[in-house]
């Protein structure tokens, strides 16, 4: 698939993905969600070869949020436009495969994180902010309810009470206090944002094959039990016991060396 609204690169075992749109500030059309879902699609499948991924945004932008310009879409038999329709076919399946992915997934915000960007945003397993970046709930502005997972994310990010001070008041939240409230993990000066975002994936790309399974367990245990979490973890842990990764680990410990990790 050729993209035209996405950069794909691929660099020391990362895949670097840029949203590429920049007059509109990387609005999120229909379009660069089916390209998105289709990069996202090959790293999950190992057709890329990368043991972690960058997600950012060309130009003075991460995502602008949703790109209204190409209208609602799909109309309902009274006539009306349902938006819910491209979340349900594709940016639904989109987060979701950002949520599933096998690696681990660094999100580099530069810029305005608005909408559905700021879900994008919000979904990496380390999130890094440019000074000047900021995370917008804007959907109260155009009168539309949040989506892309947003109204999951926040209240289990920030809580229920500083959650809905985003969704209702629909306020700009600088990167500086997206930090200071748990939001993000770094807040770094504009021109550091992809040399570190780089840093921390290439770290996390030379790390063992557990990692997957680590954010796996992260993720799932958002929505699970006691016991159920418990379980998860066993389940893990024997899949990671399997692996020539954790073989080395052990090696590596005992012979007082740092560990080389294959990710498998």
């Amino acid at each position: 698939m050729e993209y035209q609204r996405l950069k794909v690169a691929a660099e020391d075992g990362l895949a670097i993905i840029t949203l590429a749109d920049p007059a509109t500030l990387n609005a999120a059309s229909l379009e660069m969600g089916q390209e998105l879902h289709h990069a996202l699609i090959r790293v999950s499948e190992g057709s890329s070869a990368a043991r972690a991924v960058i997600l950012t945004g060309e130009g003075r932008g991460f995502c602008s949020g949703a790109n209204l310009s190409t209208g609602a879409g799909a109309v309902d038999p009274d006539g009306k436009p349902d938006v819910g329709k491209q979340l349900e076919q594709t940016f639904n399946p989109v987060v979701t495969l950002m949520r599933d992915l096998p690696i681990p997934f660094v999100t580099a915000v530069n810029g305005a994180a608005a909408g559905i960007g700021c879900s994008f945003g919000l979904m990496g397993d380390i999130i890094l902010a440019a000074e000047s970046a900021y995370f917008l709930q804007a959907f109260r502005r155009v009168g539309l309810v949040p989506d892309g997972g947003s109204t999951y994310l926040l209240p289990r990010m920030i809580g229920r009470a500083r959650a809905m001070e985003m969704v209702l008041l629909g306020e700009k939240l600088p990167a500086a206090k997206a930090l200071e409230w748990g939001l993000i993990n770094r807040c770094v000066p504009d021109a550091e944002l992809m040399p570190a975002a780089i840093a921390i994936a290439k770290s996390l790309a030379e790390g063992p094959a557990s990692l997957g399974l680590i954010r796996k367990a992260m993720w799932t245990s958002l929505d699970a039990q006691w016991l159920e979490q418990l379980h998860h973890e066993r389940v893990g842990q024997r899949a990671a016991g399997k692996t020539g990764d954790f073989e080395e680990g052990v090696n590596a410990f005992m012979e007082k060396r740092p560990a080389t990790f294959q990710g498998r």
